[in-house]
């Protein structure tokens, strides 16, 4: 059994559909994993851009995830709790909950969807930064998995 992560409608390298990005309804993707590892306490899911001009550039933290679910659905609504208790972090747009691709104009970038099994309990304080959450995810990840999608914004708004 290998940990691993799915988002409906795209495989690994596949471009991400506008949809989900600043481009159009900027909408969190349904998200599903499997095998994942008995000993998670929860779960974090991190999206991230590599490529981006100042450095790797956050999109959407989720966290307190609990060990039993297996999926996030499409449009997690953008709060710091959700109605499933999950916590939401602080992207670095600055806001809570997912924000999606949003690349430099004519450009394409990578955006890698990690979902961590964490030895954590589900008992995070919402709000919480990528950096809040580095010391969690050095010492106490058990597996991760990730898969990548790409996004580029090929043309002009008028």
């Amino acid at each position: 059994m290998t940990f691993k992560i799915e988002m409906t409608g795209f495989k690994n390298g596949d471009m991400l559909s506008q949809k989900f990005s600043c481009d159009g309804n900027d909408v969190s993707p349904e998200i599903k994993w499997d095998d994942a590892p008995q000993s998670a306490k929860s779960f974090i899911l991190i999206v991230e851009d590599p490529d981006a001009p100042h450095g790797t550039f956050v999109h959407w933290i989720i966290y307190n995830i609990k060990p039993d679910v297996k999926s996030l659905p499409e449009n997690v609504p953008k709060t710091e709790t959700t109605p499933e208790g999950w916590s939401q972090g602080v992207n670095d747009f600055g806001k809570i909950g997912y924000n999606g691709p949003c690349p430099p104009r004519k450009q394409v970038h990578r955006y890698f969807f990690t979902i961590y099994g964490v030895l954590e309990p589900p008992e995070l304080k919402p709000g919480l930064s990528r950096k809040d959450l580095d010391r969690i995810l050095d010492v106490k990840t058990v597996k991760k998995t990730s898969i990548m999608v790409k996004y580029g914004r090929a043309y002009e708004h008028a």
